[in-house]
C-alpha cells in the first residue's frame, strides 16, 4: 500500500510518500480501507519536532495521522463480524492514519451515519469532538457575547455554530476576508480581522463595550493574550490551541481580581468518552444541526502541500488528504 513516512523532523517535504507492506489485523482488529484521511494543525507541529507536549513526540520513522474514514474490509480474530463492510471513522492510536490501509480495535471504528458524508464524518472526527466538548465546557448562554478566535478553522468553524445555537452571540476572530466571510455563513453576529491593528476595538464596539462573555482561544500568545483582556468581569476563558505557538499570558492573579474563570479541558478524556463525544458530532451532522467544512482536499502523495498550506494559514476549514485508491473508484 501507500503511506506517507516521517523520518526526520523539519519542513513539510520531509512527508514523502512510500510504498510499504499491507497491515494485517490481529486479534480483536479491523482494517479499514482509507476513503480519506484528516490533517490537525497539530500534526504539522509534531512533523517540524515542536509538538505541543513533547513527551508525545514519535519515534521514528513513523506514519503519521490519527483519523480516517472509510470501509472495513477484514476482520481479525474475534472482531464483530457486523462491522464488516461498514463505512465507519476511526482513530488510529496516534498514529499510522497518512495510509491506504490502517488496522485498529475493533472498539475504534465508530459508524457513519445514514445521510452523513464520509468525509464529513471524518472531518468531525477530531474536530467535532473538540467542539462539542470545549461548547459543554463553557456553556455559553442565551444573550451572551462569544468570541471564537481562529473562526475560519476545523474547530473553530464549529464551535461559531455550537455558540450561535445555543443562543450566543458570536464574534469570530480570524485573519483574511474568506475566513470571516465563512464564519458570518455559518452564524457569527460579527466579524474582526485579528491581523487588523483596531481588532480590539472592533470587538468591544460589537459588544457595546463591554466585552465578552466568553473566549474560544484556539490561538494563543499574542492574539490569545489580548482577547483574554477584552473580557468582561466574571468572563470565562476556554483555551484549547496554541496556533501562535506559545499559550496566552494570562497572569492567575489578574484573572482573579477580574472574576475571570479559565476553563481547560481538564483530565484527558476516557477513549470511550471522546468516542461519544464523536458519535454525539456526527447525529449533529446528520440531522443537519452541524456543518463541517471541507475547505481542501489533496492526494495522500500530497501531505508535504497540505502541510505547508495549513501552516501558511491559506486553508479554510478541514484539510483532508484522499488515497488514489479512493480516488480511481469515485
Amino acid at each position: 500500500m501507500q503511506a506517507v513516512m516521517l523520518r526526520e523532523f523539519g519542513p513539510p517535504d520531509v512527508l514523502r510518500a512510500e510504498e510499504v507492506p499491507d497491515p494485517e489485523p490481529g486479534p480483536g482488529q479491523v482494517l479499514v480501507r482509507a476513503d480519506v484521511v484528516g490533517v490537525t494543525f497539530v500534526e504539522t507541529q509534531t512533523r517540524a519536532g515542536r509538538g505541543p507536549v513533547a513527551a508525545h513526540r514519535p519515534t521514528l520513522p513513523v506514519i503519521p495521522g490519527n483519523g480516517v474514514g472509510g470501509t472495513v474490509t477484514a476482520l481479525g480474530a474475534g472482531a464483530d463480524p457486523a462491522l464488516l463492510g461498514r463505512r465507519v471513522v476511526t482513530t488510529t492510536g496516534g498514529s499510522g492514519g497518512y495510509a491506504e490501509l490502517v488496522a485498529v480495535d475493533a472498539a475504534e471504528p465508530i459508524l457513519v451515519p445514514e445521510g452523513l458524508g464520509t468525509a464529513e464524518a471524518t472531518a468531525l472526527l477530531a474536530d467535532g469532538r473538540t467542539a462539542l466538548l470545549l461548547t459543554r465546557i463553557a456553556a455559553p448562554a442565551t444573550g451572551e457575547w462569544v468570541l471564537v478566535e481562529a473562526a475560519g478553522g476545523g474547530v473553530g468553524s464549529l464551535l461559531v455554530q455550537l455558540a450561535a445555537a445555543a443562543g450566543a452571540h458570536v464574534i469570530a476572530a480570524a485573519g483574511g476576508e474568506a475566513k470571516l466571510r465563512l464564519a458570518t455563513r455559518l452564524g457569527a453576529r460579527a466579524a474582526v480581522d485579528y491581523t487588523r491593528q483596531d481588532w480590539q476595538d472592533r470587538v468591544r464596539d460589537a459588544t457595546g463595550g463591554a466585552g465578552p462573555d466568553v473566549v474560544f482561544d484556539g490561538v494563543g500568545g499574542a492574539i490569545g493574550t489580548a482577547a483574554a483582556g477584552l473580557l468582561r468581569p466574571g468572563g470565562r476563558l476556554s483555551t484549547y490551541g496554541l496556533a501562535a505557538g506559545a499559550a496566552s499570558a494570562v497572569d492567575e492573579a489578574e484573572a482573579a481580581r477580574r472574576g475571570l474563570t479559565l476553563l481547560g479541558f481538564g483530565p484527558p478524556p476516557a477513549p470511550a468518552d471522546l468516542r461519544a463525544l464523536a458519535r454525539d458530532a456526527l447525529a449533529e451532522a446528520a440531522a443537519g444541526r452541524l456543518r463541517p467544512t471541507i475547505g481542501q482536499t489533496f492526494p495522500l502523495a500530497a501531505a508535504a502541500e497540505a502541510h505547508a498550506a495549513i501552516e501558511a494559514r491559506t486553508t479554510l476549514g478541514k484539510t483532508l488528504l484522499v488515497p488514489a485508491a479512493a480516488v480511481a473508484e469515485s
